[in-house]
């Protein structure tokens, strides 16, 4: 468990995703972090996510890494009203 915990700070989740992006031919990382540490992913009611979401609704962000989905949020509702927001966003070609 130790380890397991070790690997899940915030600082590892994000090297993972970093590592991820970092993979993927065209993609560019955002200068903005979006880490809601010390903050419950049981709602999306977080400041990062607040910005986050602002973000991709402005056309800044148009994909989101996460190390893990109950990162982004661990209420299944959250979740399904998050995608929502997301398809909204998806340019058309890929609906």
């Amino acid at each position: 468990m130790g380890l397991e915990q070790e690997f899940n700070s915030l600082d590892s989740q994000r090297e993972s995703c970093l590592a991820y992006i970092q993979r993927q031919p065209g993609w560019k990382l955002v200068d903005e972090r979006y880490d809601d540490g010390g903050f419950t992913g049981a709602n999306i009611d977080r400041p990062a996510f607040t910005r986050l979401m602002a973000d991709v609704e402005a056309g800044k962000v148009d994909v989101i890494v996460v190390y893990k989905v109950d990162r982004l949020s661990r209420s299944l509702l959250d979740f399904v009203k998050v995608m929502e927001r997301l398809g909204q966003r998806a340019p058309r070609s890929s609906r």
